[in-house]
């Protein structure tokens, strides 16, 4: 990378970092803790308050990502974070369940996701665009581990309250990072012809990837609407949970970095990709012959912890590879338009993850839940199965010179 990419890809990695922080901070203790809220009794209602922020996310990524292609990434990121950070802190002073939900839906209308990706993609080449987005993804699976560390003594310290107080600081601090760390647009982008959200649906490589990415966040978000009663069952107590989180998602990445980026540059990218789908296809199997075949033991914390770092192994690779694959097919002038369709699809299949997901458990039981994951991700296996990883552009870039223009597809 030359030094303005790797600028441009730490500092939006570490404004998703942020941001990502507050949101994970919450998942781990959010089932347990909006249980004691007015109205949060109802496991399907509380499914839906932790949700519904990828509902409002959803209606309103392909808005903003059109927004940036139009007026500019910069300005499109500051506004979102702002209305992500008052949605933070209704949620910090809601007094029912009803106000919690008021609040998380205002804080998924902070949809940057598809600006900042966008950006990102605008400032770097194609060649070492999977880097960029696995710093991302890095950056993202580093604040969950953290988050599963550090969220059980914070809920027992300042409670859920607090916890979304902190999270709109968190929010704050990433326009101070738009600010002054993140480097200047480039002047060509004021010159390109604007996409639209039509142009980039006709593509069937962007249909498989955004279907992909919304299965892929519905199951991680429905996993963990039972994941954490199944880990209390096996005898861990909640404030010790990240005793089996980290060392997963840090021997993950190891994984990754083993994998993905060697495979890649030979060539096996579309291999490597599928092997990913399949793998949390057989963490969901697994889940589900814990949760059935052992039922009268419960699963085990070994059997649990194994699974849970293969599906960090598979979520890892997806997370790194996806949205570099989207912003590589997309042309570049409808780069936020197509990044904006994408992350719609992501925070509808968090939505929809949060929302079913507690309906599954409540209704089904975990059995179910799995059982209907492992369903997702056979289907996504299929849908994806026929797909080719886009070609490379090279191009040869002065030291802090980033080049724009559309990769071969």
């Amino acid at each position: 990378m030359t030094a303005t990419e790797r600028r441009a890809s730490f500092s939006l990695a570490s404004i998703f970092a942020l941001r990502m922080l507050g949101l994970f901070l919450v998942l781990p203790v959010f089932a347990l803790e909006a249980a004691a809220y007015p109205g949060g009794d109802d496991p399907a209602r509380v499914g839906l308050a932790m949700g519904i922020y990828g509902l409002t996310q959803g209606l309103l990524q392909i808005p903003f990502g059109i927004a940036s292609d139009w007026w500019g990434r910069k300005r499109v990121i500051i506004a979102g974070l702002l209305v992500f950070a008052g949605g933070s802190f209704i949620a910090a002073w809601a007094p029912d369940l009803n106000w919690l939900i008021a609040g998380r839906s205002l804080q998924g209308a902070g949809a940057i996701s598809a600006a900042v990706t966008a950006l990102l993609a605008d400032s770097t080449r194609d060649e070492v665009r999977t880097k960029a987005m696995a710093l991302v993804g890095g950056s993202i699976a580093l604040m969950f581990a953290l988050s599963l560390v550090i969220a059980p003594l914070l809920a027992g310290v300042i409670g859920l309250h607090g916890i979304f107080a902190l999270t709109g600081a968190l929010a704050v601090a990433g326009i101070a990072v738009v600010l002054w760390w993140v480097p200047a647009e480039s002047q060509e982008h004021a010159m390109r012809p604007r996409g639209n959200a039509l142009e980039v649906l006709k593509d069937p490589a962007l249909l498989r990837l955004n279907f992909g990415v919304f299965v892929l966040h519905a199951v991680q978000l429905a996993m963990w609407m039972a994941v954490p009663a199944l880990l209390v069952g096996a005898g861990l107590d909640k404030t010790l949970h990240w005793q089996v989180y980290l060392p997963a998602v840090l021997a993950s990445f190891v994984v990754m970095g083993m994998t993905l980026f060697p495979l890649e540059k030979r060539g096996y990218l579309r291999a490597v990709f599928l092997g990913a789908v399949g793998l949390i296809f057989l963490v969901q199997l697994g889940l589900l012959w814990a949760v059935s075949g052992t039922a009268l033991a419960g699963p085990s914390l070994g059997l649990l912890g194994a699974l849970l770092f293969l599906f960090f192994c598979g979520f890892n690779v997806l997370e790194a590879s996806q949205p570099s694959l989207a912003s590589r097919v997309a042309p570049a002038h409808a780069r936020g338009a197509a990044l904006g369709v994408y992350n719609t699809l992501q925070s509808l299949g968090f939505f929809a993850g949060g929302a079913v997901g507690g309906w599954l458990t409540k209704t089904q039981g975990a059995q179910g839940l799995f059982m209907v994951c492992g369903g997702l991700m056979l289907l996504w296996l299929g849908v994806a199965w026929s797909m080719k990883a886009p070609g490379r552009v090279a191009r040869a870039v002065a030291p802090d010179v980033v080049p724009q223009g559309r990769s071969a597809s």
